[in-house]
């Protein structure tokens, strides 16, 4: 029993100690996506969207919850937020290739149309960054119509 004990002050002691240390956060303002919102024109209930649901993720303007204080669960945040970014950065729009660009879009299409964007581990958290069929819809036109106009765009030799 003494043995059992002295392994549950420890961990206690060491989870302790961890909550003094942490990730670097994501907090960036959003100056940060002007460039990408001046781009690609959103229309405002898309904007209302990507500001609730994607930019956490997808931006340098993230919101943290209450949770996010306590190690370990800032570093599983901080690994999905790196993640996002990795695949898909707003607040970094500037300097891509129009091809690069209209493949995110792509996948962002094909994401959110299979219902894969919001991640379920992020909705569980945030249930109302749950994407309804209406807010669905308004998304993949408005990408689509992005699509559009970089497809129109002149293509480097």
């Amino acid at each position: 029993m003494r043995i059992i004990k002295k392994v549950f002050i420890l961990l206690f002691v060491v989870f302790f100690i961890a909550q003094f240390f942490g990730p670097e956060k994501n907090e960036g303002d959003l100056a940060s996506v002007t460039a990408f919102i001046a781009e690609t024109t959103p229309p405002e209930d898309v904007k209302v969207i990507l500001k609730k649901t994607c930019f956490n993720c997808h931006s340098n303007v993230s919101r943290y919850p209450w949770y996010h204080a306590i190690t370990p669960v800032n570093y599983w945040l901080a690994a999905h937020v790196k993640d996002g970014k990795k695949h898909f950065n707003m607040s970094q729009w500037e300097g891509n290739s129009v091809e690069r660009k209209d493949h995110k879009f792509e996948e962002l299409i094909a994401l959110v149309e299979n219902k894969k964007m919001p991640l379920k581990s992020y909705t569980w958290a945030h249930s109302e960054s749950k994407l309804s069929k209406e807010q669905i819809k308004a998304i993949t036109d408005w990408a689509k119509l992005v699509r559009l106009t970089y497809s129109l765009k002149p293509k480097p030799e």
